[in-house]
């Protein structure tokens, strides 16, 4: 009796537990289905998510991933619909991990997901591309925003026809739009800003009717804006903002009656006329900035009473701000900066309205202005303001003296660099529209609020958190920002040639695998009104976040004022790590006479004192004249300091004595290497800046030419993958390069050196420091403003820093790759086993040459072997022969060092390789450009297949005939360079018969080759 009774209270218990969780809604463990529990458990894998603890319910009400305390916009939830089967069953309908810095890839197992319907993945660290196994899916909300995913949108995503919310912006997707996707005739949300698409928009958009919010902003597309945006009728956000697209914008833009959000910017084309928006009278924000928009104010702007932000800066906008636009005095900000606007500034702006922003128009002033008047910036606003020197607002401002330099710590405060140089504090809070004159002689403008900003109050100053170990780390601790447009003027400033030297760190992204680091920040810089740089990106330059980049140009003042203007021309990211993180950046400004102030401060000084001092001073100059003709020193100048007469070398000068004292007057002890051009010792700034010194051998062929073009060349060059040239010597026939010190030496004598200077690299290390070489490259061939080919790509011209980024080196042997030819015919330069077959024989160069040792470059650092090097006394080892055996045995992955072992990410070597073999294509016109390998080793493009020549195979017969030819240049050649693979100059293309010509064959030629293979 009594077991029976036991038994019949187990039952009751059991019986209430599970009436108690039929109340509450949740469904036991057993309810969620196995196969859903284990697709579950792959998906974790994949993501790389690493707290999920399936012993409990992933349908519970807070399951083991649940956090307590989550970040703001943090998310980790599960969400299951138990309602099956008489709520008997459950199945996952939603996932949403959202800021956890996932590390992994998009599982393909959602599919395994029957019932899914949204799958937000907002702010992680994920790679890889989109699944094609997504296209099976049923999902209603797709959200990847915030991560490093690439790759083309797979054309599957369009059978997706329940979707409504696609969110892949802030990624690295590229390529066209599939015109698929015009079948989605339900989406209503569409974000695909800040990736690298291209193309134009397909037609079939047209069919999108039910989009409500379209946002294709910082891409590469190209056409003009699509006359079909008038059907989507529904729409109320439009973001067209540096898409690439070009105007005008479309008339029928007018039907959009719904729209409260337009933003438009940065169009391409010509100009256009004011568009028509009367029908728009819902707009909230209004963004037409630098869309080449002319003519006069259109009346029916004051019958936008909704508006909030107006921003029609930087057009070509005439006439003037009509007195009945005063319904406009409600607006909370207005941005009419960089206009042509006449006439007198209305009373309602200057008395009643808030955060508008006149600067750099033309109007007549009725009477005298400041500057600032109330939150009104009113800055060179005036028609007499347009070439530079005192502005308007300013004329009651009386310069004390002249000054010859400005410097300024932005955004912090007073600071003494190096125990001499004091930089101005600059903690003024500024605003949207704000004009700061400091008690000295410098100013700064600011435009613009950051829209959409997660934080409760825009601030222009930014301060960072952690440690920096960098020089000089004062300079950076703070930084100025700005939305739009940042201006900083340097006033009262004797005219002549400055150097002008912008300090920037990024220190709001991060130096690490979370999605904060993510972030890409993309400017333009301007200086006296002429653009310098265009889309700079503070980190991309540095070579990494917290880290300095120091940017140097050349300005000429000759109204006594000098602008530095930053403009953000809307690209990069916005939502990195939060909404409203972009724009310009700066951390100090420092500017420098190039010539010597006159002694007393400048201060000004009467005209009889004036004539004196020059009666004087001509007096003492004919008499030394007259001393230096006698004793024969004049016209003693070398023939080097002849050459560099009126070269501008962009690069700071060093005495001969400053030189000796850094490298203890060259000691051996000091030298770290011989170059192209000789010796190059280390040495040691009296501040502690660590310099690598190259000392021209007065034996070397290559001479004072190459010298010079190495100086003007890499002085023009600015790059974080090109080794930074601090400065130069000339004395007499001293010739001497100061370069930043690189810790690690060559990538050459890292990799197959001396057993006790290599390293062991990683997979990543070495993947990073390809991509390194191949952004440089990229940068020279296309991006610069000098169009480079390097010629002598190698392994040994490829320098390492502390942290293992790579710089290339050594531009004594580089040319201009002049753009209205379609090759160089020039004398032979460079590394045999490194230059392409038709440059080796016919001196044919263009930047194919480049990329073809590259390509070789890029298989010495997969492999850890050099191209050319000897096993034994009877056999030589050549890795692209090999590499192409490799290749056609379908075995390429012995190609790869062993001492990477597990580190290895076979997919990303099995490109690189590949690649590589393109890259050594024997003929050139099947070379990618630099910036393709880019692409390709990044993973945002695919490789296309190496179809291997037969032509391509070592032939012997062809290999003696070529062994002939060069062993005998070998012979001739005097160089003294002692590098493993012999640096040869032949002072022409080979023009001999065709009976005796070399082939073109992509081989090596070593002249150790040739003796082996006797």
């Amino acid at each position: 009796m009594k077991m029976i009774m036991a038994n019949f209270f187990r039952f009751l218990l059991l019986a209430s537990f599970l009436i108690a969780f039929s109340f509450t809604g949740f469904a036991l463990p057993t309810l969620l289905p196995d196969d859903e529990v284990q697709a579950l458990q792959d998906i974790a894998k994949t993501l790389e998510k690493k707290d999920w603890d399936f012993n409990i319910d992933p349908c519970s009400e807070q399951p083991p991933w649940f956090s307590a305390n989550p970040q703001k916009g943090f998310e980790n939830a599960v969400t299951c619909n138990c309602t099956f089967a008489n709520s008997t069953v459950c199945h996952v309908v939603s996932i949403k991990l959202k800021r956890q810095s996932l590390p992994g890839t998009l599982p393909p197992e959602f599919l395994r997901l029957p019932y899914l319907q949204e799958i937000d993945l907002t702010r992680n660290y994920l790679n890889g591309t989109i699944p094609r196994e997504w296209g099976s899916m049923n999902l209603v909300n797709l959200s990847l925003l915030g991560n490093r995913i690439s790759g083309s949108i797979p054309e599957g995503l369009a059978n997706i026809t329940s979707l409504k919310s696609l969110v892949i912006e802030h990624n690295q997707f590229s390529g066209n739009l599939p015109r698929g996707l015009g079948n989605l005739t339900q989406i209503e949300r569409l974000f695909l800003s800040s990736n690298n698409f291209t193309g134009e928009i397909p037609s079939t958009f047209e069919r999108l009717t039910s989009l409500k919010d379209f946002r294709i902003a910082d891409n590469h597309f190209f056409g003009k804006i699509p006359d079909f945006i008038q059907h989507w009728t529904n729409l109320i956000s439009l973001v067209i903002q540096a898409s690439g697209l070009s105007g005008p914008i479309p008339s029928g833009i007018s039907f959009l009656v719904k729209v409260t959000d337009l933003r438009i910017s940065d169009l391409n084309g010509t100009d256009m006329a004011f568009p028509p928006l009367n029908n728009m009278t819902n707009l909230k924000t209004l963004i037409l900035r630098s869309c080449n928009i002319i003519g006069p104010l259109p009346e029916y702007l004051r019958n936008l009473t909704n508006l909030t932000t107006l921003d029609i800066s930087f057009n070509k906008l005439s006439g003037g701000i009509p007195s009945n636009f005063s319904s406009l005095r409600k607006v909370d900000h207005q941005y009419l900066t960089g206009n042509q606007l006449t006439g007198l500034v209305p009373d309602w702006i200057l008395q009643d309205a808030d955060n508008v922003d006149l600067s750099y128009n033309n109007f007549n002033y009725s009477r005298t202005l400041n500057c600032q008047q109330r939150s009104v910036n009113l800055f060179a606003s005036s028609l007499k303001d347009n070439n530079f020197g005192t502005v308007s607002c300013l004329r009651s401002f009386q310069c004390p003296k002249t000054w010859y330099s400005v410097r300024v710590n932005c955004g912090g405060r007073d600071v003494t660099v190096n125990g001499s140089k004091t930089f101005d504090g600059d903690t003024d809070p500024a605003g949207p529209a704000k004009f700061f004159q400091s008690s000295t002689n410098w100013a700064f403008s600011s435009t613009g609020h950051f829209i959409d900003d997660d934080r409760p109050s825009d601030s222009y100053i930014w301060t960072n958190s952690s440690r920096l170990s960098i020089t000089n780390s004062e300079l950076y601790m703070n930084a100025r920002i700005s939305p739009i447009s940042l201006s900083y003027y340097g006033f009262c400033l004797g005219n002549g040639i400055y150097t002008v030297n912008l300090h920037f760190a990024e220190i709001m992204f991060t130096d690490d695998k979370t999605y904060s680091s993510v972030g890409r920040r993309v400017f333009d810089i301007y200086i006296q009104g002429k653009r310098e740089l265009e889309d700079f990106n503070i980190a991309y330059e540095a070579g990494g976040v917290g880290k300095e980049v120091v940017r140097r140009f050349a300005a000429v003042v000759t109204n006594n004022t000098l602008e530095i203007r930053l403009y953000w021309a809307g690209k990069g990211t916005t939502s990195i790590p939060d909404e409203g993180v972009y724009g310009p950046l700066i951390s100090a400004i420092s500017v420098d006479s190039d010539t010597k102030p006159p002694s007393g401060g400048g201060n000004s000084i009467s005209a009889g004192a004036v004539v004196a001092i020059v009666a004087a001073g001509a007096f003492v100059v004919i008499l030394l004249m007259v001393i230096l003709w006698w004793r024969g020193c004049l016209g003693r100048k070398s023939a080097l300091e002849r050459e560099l007469k009126g070269l501008d070398l962009q690069a700071a000068s060093f005495t001969l004595r400053q030189i000796k004292a850094a490298t203890n007057n060259f000691d051996v002890a000091n030298k770290i290497g011989e170059g192209g051009f000789g010796p190059v010792y280390k040495g040691f700034f009296s501040d502690g800046t660590i310099i690598a010194v190259k000392q021209l051998s007065s034996k070397s062929k290559q001479g004072n030419r190459e010298f010079i073009n190495e100086i003007g060349l890499i002085s023009a060059l600015q790059h974080p993958h090109l080794v930074k040239l601090y400065g130069c010597c000339v004395e007499g026939d001293q010739l001497l390069l100061v370069y930043e010190y690189m810790q690690n030496n060559s990538l050459a004598r890292v990799l197959f050196g001396p057993e006790e200077s290599q390293l062991k690299l990683n997979w990543p290390t070495r993947h990073k420091i390809c991509v390194g070489i191949a952004r440089g490259l990229a940068y020279l061939h296309e991006e610069s403003r000098l169009k480079i080919v390097h010629r002598d790509i190698k392994a040994t011209n490829v320098l390492l820093d502390e942290d293992l980024n790579p710089k290339i080196s050594d531009f004594g042997l580089a040319k201009l790759d002049e753009e209205d030819n379609t090759h160089i015919s020039t004398r032979i330069a460079g590394t045999y086993g490194y230059m392409a077959p038709e440059y080796a024989m016919h001196g044919y160069l263009t930047d194919k040459a480049d990329v073809y040792s590259f390509g070789i470059v890029a298989l010495e650092i997969v492999s850890g072997r050099s191209n050319t090097t000897h096993r034994s006394n009877e056999e030589s080892f050549y890795l692209l022969d090999w590499a192409r055996l490799l290749k056609e045995k379908g075995s390429i992955l012995e190609l790869v060092d062993p001492r990477l072992g597990s580190d290895l990410i076979k997919e990303e070597a099995m490109v690189m390789i590949n690649v590589a073999l393109l890259c050594a294509n024997a003929s050139q016109a099947l070379r990618p450009t630099m910036s393709s390998v880019v692409s390709m080793l990044e993973g945002n493009t695919a490789v296309r297949e190496v179809v291997l020549d037969t032509s391509e195979l070592v032939d012997e017969k062809k290999l003696e005939s070529m062994r002939k030819y060069y062993l005998q240049k070998v012979e001739n050649d005097n160089d003294e360079n002692e590098n493993e693979t012999r640096s040869l100059t032949i002072d022409g293309p080979w023009t001999g018969s065709s009976t005796s010509a070399p082939d073109l064959y992509p081989i090596n030629l070593d002249s150790d080759y040739w003796e082996k293979r006797v």
